[in-house]
């Protein structure tokens, strides 16, 4: 029987009593702790696990990008991860500043096999972890609180027995009581003071806290609140180095990891691009460059962000969404008309050394190695300053603002007319065709300057209809005298507008003449363009081509 409100069957999750929380008014002011999970977490959540090829090439990667806590394999669950543990160990891939993580359950026997797999490693954290919340301990373990203590405890002990038999390699424990959001807080508080009392934390010997939203069953602010409220509480703060594990079932896990942050936190721990099991672990990328967009330096580096998302798409055998943020291929593109002449703008004003301030770009695409190339692309959907914009950063033309307009409409009409979208090349195809490459009914051949008295006079040779002639005029500048040479053959024209603007530098530079153009007779004003390393050619070519763009269209 479907009930009248579905929902009902759920119950919203309760609010922390946190009464005088300081988060809310905090920023985050230093970059956290990174510890990147992929090569466990993200890779037990593949449909076809990394071999050993890829985890070392994602291993690599992540040291590359600036990474110092890897964790790497749970090497107790499976050969493959256990044998790859000892290869980064015994072929010395791990750098000198790099400590490897690997997890293991609280299991007597399980651990035994984790320090097994870690012998030599110069610098390793063990981590340990057991479920806490009333569901797991009632439903899953069948065990009471004080049964859920003991396990946790034991096996703390365990592993501190284990590292001070082994003194050559620089030791951290890490636990994590899993289900942490949908345990009681009372009880999260009791558990972990208990294995940081076992450990003997101290300052010089700190244990890692890592409070994970195994499952996100709230929105980001009751994190914050979990957070803070055992920030406050822990004992040993100052021995405790205070980490999150967010997941994204809730959608919301950039957004939870930067409240906890704000909240107390210390590290965080998640995946490149935010692969990990059901809806994936927090976004390492997202999170480090929101930071970046804030002025805060995160310590990784994603100035070649598309070798990396390469490497991770290899690695993982997961696409990266086309709208993932920083990332994505069309992230940084604009299709809308009035995006695009904001940002094309706001690239003529943005000053190099000036803080970025770019409409609808919170971030400089060349900081993460991407070029300006893919940021404006044109559809039916695009507008005169995105078609500006290509025209000038791919082919140096830069049009008159009368042009753009004009221009525009070709555009449109031939998306209209053919769907899709056009890509620069395209662009610039349409625009040689409307201006420069007509052969009818008019188009220049040559022509020759001369001087008479205070006047300048032209000897024009034009093709018309397909023969030519050779037309004389006299005016008081190149432009004009041409103007008058064509009425010796019945087109009288008026020159409304005329630019000139260069087209690259030094020798190989171009002249590019816009000249805006309408019969004697009246009518409708076009434009024609003109492009020659020679400034009066490529005016006089203009002059033809807006004629023949009013001939062709009467």
């Amino acid at each position: 029987m479907m009930l009248k409100n579905p929902a009902a069957k759920y119950t919203a999750f309760p609010p922390v009593r946190l009464d005088d929380r300081q988060w809310p008014g905090r920023t985050i002011t230093q970059a956290p702790i990174w510890m990147s999970t992929d090569l466990r977490d993200g890779n037990q959540a593949l449909f076809e696990p990394m071999n050993v090829e890829r985890k070392m090439r994602m291993f690599k990667r992540l040291c590359a990008i600036g990474i110092k806590e890897i964790e790497v394999a749970f090497p107790s669950a499976s050969r493959t991860d256990f044998d790859f543990v000892r290869k980064l160990i015994e072929e010395n891939h791990i750098p000198g500043d790099v400590a490897i993580e690997v997890l293991a359950p609280a299991r007597e026997e399980l651990i035994d096999r984790t320090f097994e797999a870690l012998e030599g490693a110069r610098r390793a954290i063990v981590h340990i972890y057991n479920a806490t919340s009333r569901p797991f301990r009632e439903i899953v373990f069948g065990m009471d609180k004080s049964e859920v203590i003991a396990l946790a405890v034991s096996a703390v002990r365990q592993v501190r027995q284990l590292c001070d038999e082994r003194p050559e390699t620089e030791w951290m424990l890490e636990y994590s009581p899993e289900t942490f959001t949908a345990t009681e807080l009372e009880f999260a508080l009791e558990i972990c003071n208990a294995v940081t009392e076992v450990w003997d934390a101290a300052p010089g010997r700190k244990i890692i806290l890592n409070l994970p939203t195994t499952v996100e069953m709230a929105t980001p602010n009751v994190y914050a609140d979990q957070i803070e409220w055992m920030h406050r509480r822990l004992a040993r703060r100052d021995s405790v180095v205070l980490s999150l594990h967010p997941h994204n079932d809730r959608g919301t896990a950039v957004a939870a990891a930067e409240l906890g942050l704000m909240a107390g936190a210390d590290r965080v721990e998640g995946c490149l691009f935010g692969n990990g099991e059901r809806t994936g672990n927090v976004d390492l990328v997202t999170l480090a460059l929101n930071l970046y967009t804030q002025g805060l330096w995160p310590g990784l580096d994603f100035s070649d962000i598309n070798a990396v998302a390469r490497d991770c798409e290899h690695c993982t055998q997961l696409p990266i969404h086309p709208r993932h943020p920083y990332v994505g291929d069309l992230v940084f593109t604009a299709f809308s008309g009035s995006h695009q002449d904001a940002i094309k703008k706001g690239f003529a004003q943005q000053h190099p050394k000036a803080s970025w301030n770019l409409p609808y770009l919170p971030i400089d695409p060349a900081d993460l190695g991407r070029t300006y190339e893919s940021v404006i692309r044109i559809n039916s959907q695009s507008g005169k300053g995105g078609i500006a914009y290509l025209l000038e950063t791919e082919y140096g033309v830069a049009m008159p603002r009368r042009l753009q307009v004009e221009f525009s409409g070709e555009v449109q009409r031939h998306t209209d007319a053919h769907g899709g979208e056009m890509e620069a090349a395209d662009i610039w195809a349409l625009f040689s065709s409307t201006y420069l490459e007509k052969e009818t009914p008019i188009h220049y051949v040559k022509h020759q300057l001369f001087e008479d008295g205070a006047a300048q006079g032209i000897r024009l040779t034009v093709r018309k209809d397909g023969e030519q002639h050779v037309l004389a005029g006299k005016g008081n500048g190149p432009i004009d005298a041409a103007v008058h040479a064509l009425n010796t053959i019945g087109v009288a024209v008026q020159v409304r507008s005329y630019e000139e603007k260069a087209m690259g530098k030094g020798e190989d530079a171009k002249a590019c003449a816009f000249m805006e153009v309408m019969l004697a007779g009246g009518g409708r004003e076009c434009y024609g363009v003109g492009m020659d390393a020679n400034i009066v050619t490529a005016s006089i070519r203009a002059l033809v081509s807006g004629i023949d763009r009013l001939l062709g269209d009467r």
